[in-house]
């Protein structure tokens, strides 16, 4: 097996690249995979915004993706996807439609127009150059956590948001990782203080080892109440999956924002999660595809907090305050 890098790139056959434009305090984050992969997702949040996820609908006839694409931008950056078209159009890539050729490249948005970033781009939005920015720096191995792509503006209730990652091996050998943009309404952190909701599931103090705090203060910690916000991530596995199961394997997954967010799925979150499978490795029975469903959400809630954790404040005035601001943690590479 490949070295464990504790990321979504631990799945064989997975690359990740990401764009990041601090001064406009937003960026793109891609998913591309070797070969078509069995995909899937379910949006749970009130706010969403997407491009080509009703075609992972288990009903709907295309079975399989070329990519995906996590974006800041709300609506302006659904134009990230167009530019990871093109670039895998121009390597060959997509859905063949008599002489078309059609690169399937599902996308989620997060909201960050107003963390103090420059938006004024002028007529055009910048997502699609930086769509094709992030698939150019597409590879396997490790990538940048934090402040970087789809988690560049991201913000929370308490502290910056980020883009987050973590990955697992199931008691069968198939492996299973997620990759998250924090942008939630609420708090990935509990009160005031530096612990994570989803200390309990931490691996070799990958978020800082702090545990769980003496007193729980679950009070509500919202970053507004009249702006959008939106989590948006994937989980990947190696382990055949049919698109039924894909999408039971997002449903899984958002229970790990359940366990890492409080709250979340709000009316004006538009939390998204994709779940993809590189088919390589057979799977067939219930019971390890229930322990998969059981990791998706494991993953999920770790890379959350990582994504916290790993963030840094935008270079800009008023920019919200990152984990390590406030509370000087040590920094785990």
């Amino acid at each position: 097996m490949a070295d464990h890098l504790n990321l979504l790139t631990d799945v064989e056959g997975v690359a990740v690249g990401h764009s990041t434009d601090l001064a406009l305090g937003s960026g793109v984050t891609t998913i591309v995979f070797d070969e078509p992969a069995v995909a899937s997702c379910t949006v749970l949040g009130g706010a969403p915004g997407g491009r080509d996820t009703a075609l992972l609908d288990p009903a709907m006839t295309v079975g399989t993706v070329d990519g995906l694409v996590l974006s800041g931008g709300s609506a302006f950056g659904l134009d990230a996807a167009g530019g990871v078209q093109a670039g895998l159009r121009d390597i060959g890539r997509g859905l063949q439609v008599g002489s078309a050729l059609v690169p399937i490249v599902p996308q989620a948005i997060l909201f960050d127009l107003i963390n103090g970033g420059n938006k004024d781009w002028g007529l055009h939005s910048p997502y699609r150059d930086l769509g094709y920015a992030a698939f150019k720096a597409t590879a396997k191995g490790p990538f940048a956590l934090g402040s970087v792509g789809a988690g560049t503006g991201a913000t929370t209730a308490t502290v910056k948001g980020g883009l987050g990652s973590a990955s697992a091996v199931s008691s069968k050998g198939y492996r299973i990782a997620a990759i998250v943009a924090v942008n939630a309404l609420g708090s990935a952190t509990i009160g005031d203080g530096p612990h994570f909701w989803a200390a309990p599931f931490e691996e070799s103090a990958e978020f800082g080892g702090l545990g769980m705090p003496e007193n729980i203060d679950s009070r509500l910690r919202l970053k507004g109440t009249n702006i959008t916000a939106t989590t948006i991530g994937a989980v990947v596995t190696d382990a055949q999956l049919t698109k039924a199961e894909a999408h039971r394997l997002s449903i899984s997954a958002h229970d790990g924002f359940a366990r890492a967010l409080l709250p979340t799925h709000l009316p004006l979150d538009g939390d998204t999660v994709f779940a993809a499978s590189t088919g390589k490795h057979a799977r067939d029975d219930m019971p390890s595809f229930m322990e998969l469903c059981h990791l998706a959400a494991i993953v999920m809630a770790r890379a959350i907090a990582r994504g916290v954790y790993e963030a840094t404040a935008l270079p800009v005035e008023g920019a919200q305050p990152a984990w390590r601001d406030r509370f000087a943690g040590p920094r785990t590479l």
